[in-house]
């Protein structure tokens, strides 16, 4: 699993102009390597490094239906960065390691990070928007950030949810006990991709899980998925619905429990969907929200987390919250203080931050209704 750094940079690390401009070219190498970390995923390069086995750049442009000149300067940026090897030969022929093969192709493995280069240029490409968001006010909306960002998010929570979460769940008995109450109805508010909800489907065999999310390709996305499980486990496919609705929609008095998987933060008005999940929950009913991990507190210089969360901050969640009026405008460092008053506010008379850890970059928080 892949664990951020804690360690921070002084100040006075980057008090010399020879050290800030390593800082500075330093990231803009990272983002050239982004960029072509990209192109090898969605092209079907790594796919083909790792399935197929080593190639020269003739050999892998006619495995993928790509140019051969593009496929080679490709190649030779991969080597001379070090995330391909080379073998000697006439021509060279270039190798995925077996980390590279998990890191950059595995969709199961807790390591797998070639989503987030599709996040990352994903949000780059809304850039001209993001810009007069910034000068206006105004926001950029979840919808117009287009295909990469939505799979990208579902494909790289998609390992934490199948290995890590029902570990998790399992670990707090009161959690454990009545999510496993036989025909027990768990809802899965801003599911997305929907691997969430199948996990949770999976993890408690008499559960019926619903999901919901408001954006209409996510919910498409999710039963695409669903489809796709139901083909080795049509039982799960039979106890999941995932359908486009707003949280005010909910049925009152109809869940067990409910839970909100890394999307609280995003929302423009989270008081409001809380209070709305409170009403859809049973007498006794609980609610989970897993969100990111980040400080009690702001503090400057902050650890590689906290870099992380506020760079997708900046260029998704928080724009994506301030494209609705009015908005809590709460972006992605959704402090443990900040998401408190929230559940106080819409009516939870208590939150804990549950017990679990190592599961990636997150915290679980207990929204108790009694």
């Amino acid at each position: 699993m892949i664990r951020m750094s804690a360690s921070a940079t002084s100040p006075t690390d980057l008090d010399s102009v020879d050290a800030f401009a390593q800082r500075v070219l330093d990231s803009v190498l990272g983002s050239m390597d982004t960029l072509a970390i990209l192109l090898g995923d969605r092209l079907g390069w790594y796919r083909s490094l790792a399935e197929d086995g080593p190639a020269a750049a003739d050999e892998l442009a006619a495995r993928t239906g790509t140019h051969p000149r593009y496929t080679r300067e490709w190649l030779e940026q991969q080597a001379v960065t070090g995330l391909l090897g080379v073998e000697d030969g006439d021509p060279p022929r270039f190798v995925l390691s077996p980390a590279g093969r998990e890191v950059l192709t595995d969709p199961h493995s807790l390591s797998y990070l070639a989503p987030l280069a599709r996040m990352i240029c994903g949000a780059t490409m809304q850039l001209p928007g993001l810009l007069e968001a910034y000068r206006d006010g105004g926001g950029v909306s979840w919808s117009r950030f287009g295909r990469d960002v939505r799979e990208s998010q579902a494909d790289a929570n998609r390992p934490l949810f199948e290995k890590s979460l029902p570990g998790a769940l399992r670990s707090i008995p009161e959690i454990d006990r009545m999510l496993g109450e036989p025909g027990a109805r768990i809802a899965d508010i801003g599911c997305g991709g929907g691997w969430s909800t199948i996990t949770l489907a999976r993890t408690y065999p008499g559960s019926h899980v619903h999901g919901v999310d408001i954006d209409p390709p996510s919910v498409a996305l999710a039963r695409s998925n669903l489809a796709t499980e139901s083909r080795t486990d049509d039982d799960v496919a039979q106890r999941v619905t995932f359908t486009r609705c707003d949280a005010s929609e909910l049925p009152a008095g109809h869940f067990r429990a409910a839970f909100a998987f890394e999307c609280l933060h995003d929302m423009p008005r989270p008081v409001e969907v809380l209070a709305a999940v409170r009403r859809s929950l049973t007498p006794g009913g609980f609610m989970i929200v897993m969100d990111e991990a980040v400080a009690e507190t702001f503090t400057a210089p902050g650890d590689d987390l906290e870099r992380l969360m506020y760079g997708y901050s900046l260029t998704v969640c928080l724009p994506d919250g301030m494209s609705h009026t009015p908005s809590a405008a709460t972006g992605t460092v959704m402090r443990p203080a900040t998401l408190r008053r929230y559940a106080l506010d819409a009516g939870f008379t208590a939150v804990d931050v549950l017990p679990i850890e190592d599961v990636g970059f997150f915290r679980f928080y207990l929204l108790r209704t009694g």
